[in-house]
């Protein structure tokens, strides 16, 4: 059965490319730095099992301390030119696209058929990873798409893919990251605290009071740990179980989805969320790192004071 060891395998061997493309970039006088950094994070994919807790920790301290201490810098791949890249978007025109557009509709489809695939009456994939399994595959359809369109050098790919993580640097790494940490907090306990300290500061007699510290809740610990998903288990544990839905009767549906939504307000204001608001500003190579997330701000905030009034609204017409 295959399961997510295949696309640890893949993508330890993309960052293993890396950090030999790296290695090799003779231009780049931080080249040390990025090879030992997308080395590290290879070997995190490739043998993370093996390194157990200790091993792995280590390994997340020294990533952070070649970030910290600056060794991280853009490389300079040598692939096409400006002038070669404006020649190849007259010729092929909208075509470009075709390799990005192949990724989401091979992960959306190969999701369905891969869970449904079976070899001698067993399961070919596991269906909790079907999708996961399914963007890796897409991924290489998609660069053997985009070698036969544009026939540049096998390297090609794998030179780009380096300039775009060098651009990103060590941000790239944040979801992961702060994502397990919210894992963390939720297994010690940290909602059951955050619902104390809630019942003490919220007039928990107010279903409108209980609701906003819910939504801001939301909000305020995207911010904090830069990802939604992360905040989710901690606040919903913390504030909207016992008080949203367990005092006031919430519908936990809507209380759930329109607290994600909340959470996810709060992902367009914090720069810990790098793969949303740092991702595209090193990819525009924006002078203000931070626009992203000032052009967003004003909707982030309007939609948050509407999620907390449709949800004292909905969740609780019965």
């Amino acid at each position: 059965m295959i399961g997510l060891p295949l696309v640890y395998l893949i993508a330890g061997a993309m960052f293993a490319a890396f950090a030999g493309l790296s290695l090799g970039d003779r231009a780049n006088r931080k080249r040390f730095g990025n090879a030992a950094f997308w080395g590290l994070v290879a070997v995190s994919f490739l043998l993370g099992d093996h390194l157990g807790d200790l091993g792995n920790g280590l390994l997340v301290l020294a990533l952070a301390l070649l970030a910290g201490t600056g060794q991280l810098g853009v490389g300079a791949p040598d692939t096409t030119s400006p002038d070669e890249r404006q020649d190849l978007a007259r010729r092929l025109g909208l075509r470009l696209f075709l390799p990005a557009l192949v990724i989401p509709v091979v992960t959306l489809v190969g999701t369905f058929v891969l869970k449904a695939a079976t070899l001698h009456g067993q399961p070919l994939v596991e269906a909790k990873n079907a999708t996961l399994i399914a963007l890796a595959l897409a991924a290489i359809l998609a660069a053997l798409l985009a070698q036969m369109m544009f026939r540049q050098p096998p390297v090609a790919a794998l030179q780009e893919g380096r300039r775009l993580m060098d651009l990103v640097g060590w941000a790239a790494l944040l979801p992961q990251m702060l994502a397990a940490l919210g894992a963390v907090f939720a297994a010690a306990g940290v909602g059951k605290t955050i619902g104390d300290l809630a019942v003490a500061w919220t007039p928990v007699d107010s279903r409108f009071a209980v609701v906003a510290a819910y939504c801001l809740g939301m909000a305020g610990f995207t911010i904090l740990m830069g990802n939604a998903f992360a905040a989710f288990p901690v606040m919903t544990a913390g504030i909207a179980l016992p008080l949203v839905i367990g005092r006031f009767g919430g519908d936990p549906a809507v209380v759930c989805a329109i607290g994600m939504l909340s959470g996810f307000c709060g992902t367009l204001l914090t720069p810990l969320a790098a793969n949303f608001n740092l991702v595209p500003a090193a990819l525009l190579q924006l002078k203000d790192r931070y626009g992203v997330i000032r052009a967003q701000a004003p909707t982030a905030v309007l939609l948050l004071i509407v999620n907390m009034v449709l949800m004292y609204a909905l969740a609780f017409r019965a």
